[in-house]
C-alpha cells in the first residue's frame, strides 16, 4: 500500500461485545453508573449506546463464563469497500464467514486478527430513531443528554493485548487501511510493544500492546468518550460514590494526549472514561515513535500507571496479577 494512495474502505469503529461473568452486575455499570441507554435484549445480551452515538447500537454485553472482548465489529465507507475488505481478508487466510448481522446491522463478515480476536466488518447500519422521552431539541443530535450517571458520550476506541505487535499492526495498516499513529518501541528499536491506529482522524480507534502473559486473544481496555477534562473529574466523584475501584488517574497520557479514567466494571472488564486526545488530519502524517526514556510511566502528568495496568487483562490467564486489585463491592 503506497503512501500516495491510501486505504479507505474502513470508517470507524462500530461496536464492541464485552463478555461478562456477572451480566446483571455489568449491566448495571454501564446504564446506571455510566448512563447509557438499553436499546434491545436478544437472548443472553444487551445492547446498549451512549447518547451521541448515531447508531442503533455501539456497545453488547453478553453473559459468558468469563470476561473479555466477544467480536469488534468495523463499518465499512460503502458496499463495494466491504467487499475488497472481505476478498483481502479472505486472501490473507483470516475469514471466518458471513452472516446476516447483528441487531442494527445489515450483512456481516466475520474475521480474525493475527492474535486471534474476533472481528467483524459491515456496511448497513441502522440508524438511531430516540423515542419522545429521549428526543434531543437539537435536530442535529441522535438523542438528548439525560444527566443520568457519568453521560458518556459514545464509544471511542479500544486497546488490545497481543503477542506479536508488529504482525497485528501491519495487519491493521495494510489489510484494513488503518494509518499508524503512535507507537513505542523499546531496546534500540528492536522490540516494538505498542501501536496506536486509526481509519479517521481521531487518534486511535485501535491499539496493540503487548501481552506479557504471552496470551492470545485478549482485552485490555474499551474506552468511551466524554467532552471534557471536568467531565472526567466528575467520574471519578461518581465511580468513588458508587463503590467502584478506580485503577488509574485522572491523568494525562503522553502518547495521545489524552486525559484518562481507569476503572473495572463488575464482570473484570477495564473501561477507560476519556476525553481530550488530538485529531490526525494530515494525509502525510509521520507516525510518532516513543522509546523507554520517553515512554517513562506512560504518563504526561498525574500518578505513575500501577504495576496491574499491564498484568491485567481479560480473560486472565496464569502468571503475575490474577484478578483487578479490587472489584466494586456492590451495584
Amino acid at each position: 500500500m503506497s503512501t500516495a494512495d491510501p486505504l479507505h474502505d474502513i470508517a470507524h469503529l462500530g461496536g464492541i461485545e464485552l463478555l461478562t461473568p456477572k451480566p446483571l452486575e455489568s449491566l448495571w455499570y454501564f446504564r446506571d453508573v455510566l448512563g447509557m441507554e438499553v436499546v434491545h435484549e436478544a437472548g443472553d445480551s444487551v445492547f446498549m449506546r451512549g447518547w451521541g452515538d448515531y447508531a442503533a447500537s455501539t456497545l453488547k454485553l453478553t453473559a459468558a463464563g468469563a470476561a473479555g472482548v466477544g467480536s469488534i465489529a468495523w463499518r465499512a465507507t460503502s458496499p463495494d469497500a466491504l467487499e475488497r475488505r472481505v476478498a483481502a481478508l479472505q486472501e490473507a487466510g483470516l475469514g471466518v464467514g458471513w452472516s446476516n448481522g447483528d441487531f442494527g446491522r445489515g450483512r456481516t463478515f466475520r474475521f480474525r486478527d493475527p492474535d486471534g480476536h474476533l472481528m467483524e466488518i459491515y456496511y448497513e447500519e441502522q440508524k438511531y430513531a430516540a423515542p419522545a422521552a429521549l428526543r434531543s431539541a437539537l435536530k442535529n443530535q441522535p438523542q438528548k443528554y439525560t444527566g443520568r450517571g457519568v453521560g458518556v458520550r459514545r464509544t471511542d476506541h479500544l486497546a488490545l493485548l497481543a503477542s506479536d505487535v508488529p504482525a497485528n499492526r501491519r495487519f491493521a495498516q495494510d489489510l484494513l487501511g488503518f494509518q499508524l499513529r503512535e507507537q513505542v518501541i523499546f531496546e534500540d528499536g528492536a522490540k516494538e510493544i505498542g501501536a496506536w491506529t486509526s481509519p479517521n482522524a481521531v487518534h486511535h480507534q485501535l491499539a496493540y500492546v503487548t501481552d506479557v502473559k504471552g496470551g492470545r486473544g485478549r482485552l485490555h481496555h474499551i474506552s468511551l468518550w466524554v467532552d471534557n477534562r471536568d467531565d472526567v473529574l466528575r467520574a471519578a466523584d461518581i465511580l468513588s460514590e458508587n463503590g467502584i475501584f478506580i485503577e488509574a488517574g485522572p491523568a494525562k497520557h503522553n502518547n495521545s494526549q489524552g486525559f484518562y479514567l481507569y476503572s473495572y466494571e463488575p464482570g473484570g472488564n477495564r473501561v477507560e472514561i476519556y476525553s481530550g486526545s488530538y485529531l490526525v488530519l494530515a494525509p502525510d502524517w509521520q507516525p510518532v515513535t516513543w522509546n523507554e526514556t520517553e515512554r517513562g510511566a506512560g504518563t504526561y502528568w498525574g500518578g505513575a500507571l500501577p504495576d496491574s495496568f499491564i498484568l491485567y487483562a481479560t480473560p486472565d490467564v496464569d502468571g503475575g496479577e490474577s484478578a483487578p486489585p479490587k472489584l466494586p463491592v456492590f451495584f
